[in-house]
């Protein structure tokens, strides 16, 4: 049964967690044990390089309920931020959020081809003193933690770990289960060839491609196991033979899409990937995920929401999700408006609060453009406002994630630690549930981190939730619920 969700903004913060540590000590466990679990699993170490908390995280079920129920109204949206904003002018949302002319025709194109856009994205999360909050909600298929149910799965062959998830009613789901039946609902007339798996490529940008092709191979493994071959490549690797887009020899269904809108920046980077475009607009080839979809998930568009000029076009219902899961965010520009809704000259407000504020490019991922103002002096502050005043940027209210108690990495006591929640989104038509796709974390041991990411140093940790089951991890896919 899934729970009644709060009427207020404030959901009391679980205590699992501390149950946990508690029967650790009690049974005298090494947590550092379950790392050496996680560590002997192959295609999860692939992913994070060892870097593994020695805990999980875990949610009450009023808290998973909460932030799917917000996740997938903010996703809504956004998806309709063209409509309500700009007359359903796709091209100017994506001006507005700083989309060059290429990169603007190309989401342009894609909100034309007869393929829905169903919902897939990973949230970027703070837990502050007033509840979750919501930093990023990147809507691509280019989800890094794909893998991550791998880590709750070598975890529990720890029997401390173990007895305390049966004997909590606790759970798991399998985030890359979730992600196959969203490509198999979007691209569902590519994925049924006859007499044969589909095909689909894994594709990437060829700079990038350098250094992911290894999570893509696991990523090739994971769907094997789920009926699709699956070919990493890089668009350059893809060529056209009698009408079909070909990798390697063989036929493509789907174009799993690992590059980005944002790598798409000039004239000349359109043409390089002209083919793929155009056979998916003439319905040749299957796209995951559309080209689209990163404008939706674009910093500018958070603060089309957060921004109180906009507020009359929402519902109250809308407003208050808003207001309890959004913090203020807006693009930088001359005037704007504070928290209250009244106008002010924005750089001079920037200057005066730059310890409460983060500076974030709309186009850019991974935390690179990133400046966090607490980290840098007034005249670099400054310097960079100025740089960023009328271009593709966002100021945003800093955050500060409460700490989290973890066990100590020495085995002795505890430690505090920062984190960011990576909580995936899915639609629950098609997964089932309440649109909870899993969860990563990622944890930092300092309190003043801008950006708690894997490039920052940051170690992961899977996360478990209270199902109100007996005995069920919930593991077999993300369409059984036991919430």
């Amino acid at each position: 049964m899934t729970p009644q969700l709060p009427t207020t903004a404030r959901v009391p913060r679980s205590g699992i967690g501390a149950e946990y540590l508690d029967v650790l000590k009690r049974r005298g466990a090494e947590p550092g044990e379950l790392i050496e679990h996680v560590v002997a699993d192959d295609l999860v170490t692939v992913a994070y390089r060892g870097r593994f908390l020695a805990a999980p995280v875990f949610l009450s079920a009023a808290e998973r309920a909460l932030v799917a129920a917000d996740l997938l109204q903010v996703h809504r949206l956004l998806t309709e931020l063209p409509e309500r904003l700009f007359d359903g002018d796709v091209a100017a949302m994506a001006r507005a959020v700083g989309m060059t002319d290429t990169q603007t025709d190309i989401v342009r194109r894609a909100t034309t081809a007869d393929a829905p856009l169903v919902p897939l994205a990973r949230s970027d999360l703070y837990r502050g003193a007033d509840g979750f909050k919501l930093l990023e909600l990147n809507i691509t298929s280019a989800l890094g933690g794909f893998e991550n149910a791998g880590i709750n799965r070598a975890m529990l062959a720890h029997p401390a770990l173990s007895e305390f998830v049966a004997g909590r009613k606790l759970g798991y789901v399998d985030t890359f289960a979730g992600i196959t039946r969203t490509l198999r609902a979007e691209c569902a007339r590519h994925m049924e060839p006859r007499g044969r798996r589909p095909v689909v490529a894994l594709v990437d940008w060829p700079e990038s491609f350098k250094s992911y092709e290894p999570r893509l191979k696991v990523m090739a493994a994971l769907f094997d196991r789920e009926g699709i071959d699956a070919v990493p490549c890089h668009v350059g690797q893809i060529g056209e033979n009698g009408g079909r887009l070909e990798v390697a020899g063989r036929a493509i269904d789907v174009l799993y899409r690992f590059f980005l809108v944002e790598e798409i920046a000039t004239p000349a980077d359109a043409a390089f990937v002209e083919p793929l475009l155009r056979a998916f607009e003439e319905g040749r080839v299957g796209m995951f995920s559309r080209l689209d979809a990163e404008l939706y998930g674009n910093k500018g568009a958070l603060a089309m929401l957060s921004d109180d000029r906009n507020r009359h076009l929402f519902t109250a219902e809308e407003r208050a999700c808003v207001d309890r899961f959004l913090p203020w965010t807006r693009h930088v520009r001359a005037t704007a408006t504070d928290a209250e809704g009244r106008e002010l000259d924005l750089l001079p407000y920037a200057e005066a609060h730059r310890e409460d504020l983060i500076l974030k490019p709309t186009l850019l991922h991974g935390g690179s453009g990133i400046v966090p103002g607490w980290t840098v002096g007034p005249e670099e502050w400054r310097a960079r406002l100025a740089e960023a005043l009328d271009g593709p940027y966002v100021l945003q209210e800093r955050i500060k994630p409460i700490p989290e108690v973890f066990p100590a990495d020495d085995g002795d006591g505890t430690q505090e630690l920062f984190l960011n929640w990576g909580v995936f989104l899915t639609d629950p038509l098609v997964t089932g549930g309440d649109g909870y796709n899993g969860c990563l974390v990622r944890g930092s041991t300092d309190p003043e981190v801008g950006v708690v990411s894997m490039n920052g140093g940051a170690r992961v940790a899977c996360s478990f939730y209270e199902t109100g089951e007996t005995g069920e991890t919930g593991d077999a896919a993300p369409a059984v619920d036991p919430a």
